[in-house]
Order: structure tokens, then sequence, then C-alpha cells
């Protein structure tokens, strides 16, 4: 008899569902739900970096999108055996002592503070930075030491301790917080304590610094030097976390009711999209995948013999079993990949959307029209003219820290900058250079892992830059020196959720057999280009220099300053 599974994937910008057949990894049907209070830029205020999202968006796509799958694939809904949930983090949400999200509450329904707080929200850089000076002054471990020594403005702590500060109702009504892919977990089961609720291993280590060395969560004597509400807090999170292969619970009789289930349905622990992504690209020992969306992850799996204790300096985090249980997760990424190229399109596309309308020689329709189809070209366009350009003429050299930087070494204080301008500088020209600061930040990364003895074989692309944009991609595998297969699905963190539903649900014994089995094809590959390489890295020295001017952190010898 068939078995099938979903794995629901919230990304910045959108839910989508995938319904799997167990037996061959086969996509019956998918469907994307966009947040139409985000698409809004409700609770948001990018002049301050803050990126708030309502619950409402999340449950709302998860019904529908669940909804869809199971009526479009006509199966058997008795047959679908388990659900597993990735989301994007740290994004943290907080709860009331009943387990409600606090923005579903009364008197916090259009409270910014009470929201989701995304994880690309940078209002906490203050508290990260207070984070990271007492981990070293307080006089007991560096509770940051797993996650590379540097304490991020994108993680959890940091974040809820801004909101503590900022929100004196949020802090009363907060019993506790919970990760997103914790809290849509939580709420699609039967059982509601909060206390015994599984929580994600990968969330847990990867952004609240959970390590067994200090059993856990950071010591309440750390915290209370923080704010004495995150030593409270602290007691009503949690003790033990969880792996992504194991059940939480079985799906409530009231949401399979509304999702068409039945309560026979496991759902799996939560976890991260960019893990599980990496396990439905069949991530293996010194395979690097690169998620690449708006961000990226980068993420690895070491064994206990090549990691071990050994901490890596500058990433973010390395977690026993976040991604594979048995193997040693190692995680780090860019705050801006995709974001910065879409940053530079909304530049170039102001007049259009400023000018445009005001125009007395084209009716409303055709203004629309033009808009549409600007909007539509201007990437592909600039791709086409930035291709014919050589890597050898004369370049615009950038930075990719649009939104600061997450690998190596997190700096969310930090900002892009563009050099070399000339009046021969054309916009093309300006997105090949930002083209090669994307990749030049993933580079940085690669180089990272191998100073500090992870050693890297092969590279996975998923995500929509990986399947859009040959452009990228061939960059990237001249910059890298490497050569990069790009995952066959679309959807391959919803499809690496299903895989660890369909371990939690006992269809396969372990993530690795799953993975191998119903994980993604690969149908592309880049291979370096070996007469633009070294033009690549002369390029790389450029941008050495430049990151050096802008972070004064950065140390680059004499000899370095010359191309």
């Amino acid at each position: 008899m068939k078995n099938y599974v979903i794995g629901l994937d919230y990304g910045t910008d959108s839910v989508r569902a995938v319904l799997i057949d167990t037996e061959n990894g086969q996509e019956l049907a998918s469907n994307v739900s966009h947040y139409k209070r985000w698409k809004n830029k409700q609770y948001c205020d990018a002049s301050i970096n803050q990126f708030r999202q309502h619950p409402l968006d999340h449950i709302e796509g998860l019904e529908i999108t669940i909804q869809t799958v199971i009526k479009e694939s006509k199966v058997d809904p008795s047959l679908v055996k388990g659900i597993c949930i990735d989301t994007t983090g740290s994004s943290p949400v907080p709860v009331t002592k009943d387990g409600i999200p606090l923005a579903l509450t009364k008197g916090f329904e259009e409270n910014p503070n009470a929201m989701m707080v995304l994880w690309k929200d940078h209002t906490s850089i203050n508290e990260a930075n207070e984070i990271n000076e007492l981990a070293v002054s307080w006089g007991g471990e560096n509770v940051t030491k797993y996650v590379g020594g540097i304490y991020s403005s994108e993680w959890f702590w940091a974040k809820i301790l801004h909101i503590a500060r900022e929100d004196e109702a949020v802090r009363n009504a907060a019993h506790t917080w919970m990760e997103h892919c914790d809290l849509m977990t939580y709420l699609l089961i039967e059982d509601k304590d909060l206390k015994s609720f599984k929580r994600s291993r990968c969330a847990a280590g990867h952004k609240a610094m959970w390590h067994e060395d200090w059993n856990g969560l950071p010591p309440v004597e750390f915290l209370e030097k923080l704010h004495p509400y995150l030593a409270t807090l602290r007691g009503n999170l949690y003790d033990e976390t969880y792996t992504s292969d194991l059940v939480a619970g079985n799906l409530s009789q009231e949401w399979a009711d509304r999702l068409g289930l039945s309560t026979e349905t496991v759902v799996a622990v939560g976890t991260f999209d960019a893990h599980s992504g990496a396990v439905g690209a069949k991530i293996g020992e010194n395979t690097l995948v690169r998620v690449m969306g708006t961000s990226t992850c980068d993420i690895l799996v070491g064994s206990y013999d090549e990691v071990g204790t050994k901490t890596v300096r500058g990433i973010c985090g390395q977690v026993d079993g976040s991604v594979i249980p048995g193997f040693i997760g190692l995680e780090a990424g860019q705050s801006a990949f995709g974001d910065l190229l879409a940053w530079y399109k909304e530049l170039l596309m102001w007049p259009t959307e400023h000018l445009l309308t005001s125009s007395s020689v084209l009716n409303d329709t055709q203004k629309e029209q033009l808009r549409e189809e600007f909007s539509d070209k201007l990437i592909v366009e600039l791709t086409k003219e930035a291709e014919k350009i050589p890597v050898s003429e004369s370049l615009p050299i950038a930075l990719d820290w649009i939104n600061g930087r997450r690998t190596p070494d997190a700096n969310q204080e930090l900002k892009s900058a563009i050099s070399n301008l000339s009046l021969g500088t054309k916009a093309p020209h300006i997105f090949k250079a930002l083209v090669n600061a994307i990749c030049f930040g993933a580079k940085k990364i690669v180089d990272r892992f191998e100073e500090e003895g992870v050693k890297i074989d092969s590279v996975i692309g998923i995500g929509g830059v990986a399947r859009k944009s040959p452009f990228i991609m061939q960059t990237l595998a001249n910059v890298l020196n490497k050569p990069i297969k790009i995952a066959a699905s679309d959807q391959t963190p919803a499809l690496g959720a299903a895989i660890y539903a369909a371990v939690a649900a006992g269809i396969y014994s372990n993530v690795i057999e799953a993975s191998q089995k119903i994980g993604s094809d690969f149908d592309g590959e880049y291979f370096p280009q070996l007469d633009k390489v070294a033009a690549y890295n002369k390029l790389l020295v450029a941008y050495d220099q430049l990151s050096a001017f802008e972070d004064p952190s950065i140390k680059i010898t004499e000899n370095e300053f010359s191309l």
C-alpha cells in the first residue's frame, strides 16, 4: 500500500507544501501561499531593519496549502502518514502561558513587538554586542563558542532582549518564546503541554546557544546579567532538544478536521529550511550545500571524529544531530544574496515606479503593463549584458554586506560599498560587480571552513538562484574553483522536510536511507572555467582591500594592496 508524507516549507515571503510518495520521492502535488500582511509591508520598517510577520499569515498559509495538495493529489487522506515543518530562523515568536501566539490575543493584534521577529530583523545589534562582550567577561564558560564565537543580532536571545527592553507590555505578557518551526509544529499537535513539547535541536543549538557542555541553554547566572526577564524566561523554555526524525505528536482532532487528514498522521519535530534543504539534496560528509535565495545558508555535516569538540571560528554553529542524527551539523551563510540584486533592481525601477505614474502620455492600463514589462525583463537584460563584459575589463568592486555580514565573523553593523566607478561604468557593470560580490562572500565562507580544517570535496546548489541563474552559478564555480551540482527539485527544503516526516512515521529507519531513496536528483553541473579562475582571483584581492577599508578588524598585508 502506498504511503505519503507532507513537507511544509516556510520561506521569507511564502509557505509551500509538497505531498511526496515515500516509495520513489515523486511530488504528487504542491502549492504556494504568499503572506498577505507581509506583502503589504505591515509591521515592518526597513529604515531601522525591523521585519516582523503576523502569525495569521503562517496559519492561513498552512491551512490553504495542505488542503490544496490533498485535494489536487486525490490521495486517500488516511495514507498521509506524516508532516514536518521547516521555517526560516532565527524567527522567534512570543507566546502566552496557554501556548497562544501573543499577536492573536486582545491588545496585541497590531503590535509589531508581539509578532514573529523575522530572521532578517536587525533591530537588536546593540543587544548582540552586549551578549558577545558578556560571554568573554562574565567569569563562566564562553557560551558563544559553539556558534562561531560571535552571537548575531539575527538570533534568539538578542531579539528577545531587545523587545524585553523596548516593550514592557509584551515582556509581561510573553510567558515563553518559540522559534517559528516549533510554534507551527506545536499548533498542529494534540498535546499542548508547553514544558514537555519537543523543541527543535537545530533551532536551539544554532540560535539559542543550547549545548550539552552547559546542560542545555545558557546558565541563569549569565542571562540574569543581561536582563532579569531572560533568567525567568529560561525556566519557561526547555531543557532537552530533539532531532527532526522524531515524532513531536499526532495531528490534533481540530487540525485533522481543518486539513482533511487523520489524527493518525504524525507531526515530526520542526527544523530550519536550510537544514531540511540539505537533506533534500542528499547531503553527505564533506559536501557543502548552499541554499541560495534572498540570503544563503551553507550547510555541512561532519563526523564526530572529524569535528568532535573542535570549534570552528566565525560560523553560525555546530550542533550534534541538527541536520542528520549521528553527525555534527555546521552552518554558515550570507545575510544577503538574492537580496543584493533585488535591492539593485528596486533602485533601477525607481523612475518607472514614481515617474511613470505621473505621465500624461500613457493611460493607466498602459502604465501598469509597461511597469510589469520593465520589472520582468530588467534582471534578464542586465544578465545578458553583464555576461558580455570580460572579466579582465576594469570593473567596479562591491561588497555583499548590504544586510550586514553573517559569516565569517557575524557583524550586522557592516554596510555594503562600491568602488572603482568611472564615467564608463554602466548599469550592467554594476550588476556584474554585485554578482561578483555575492560570489566572493561565498568564497570567504569556504575559505574559513577549510582554514579551520573542515574538508569540502563537493558543492551542491539549491534554491531559486541556483535553479534560475546560470550566470550566477557559473560565476560562483569560477570564484570557488569547484564544480557545483544543482538539485533538480524546485522545492528542496520542503522535500527534505518530507524526508524527516517519512522517518518519523517509521517508513524509513534513518535520515540517510530516506534521503538517498527519495531525495532530489541533479539536473545540472557547473565546472570552473580555468581561463577565468585567475582573473577572479585578482578581483578577489580588490574585494579584500575594500573589505579591509569597511571593516577595520580585517587585516590585509602590504603585499595584498596591489593587483
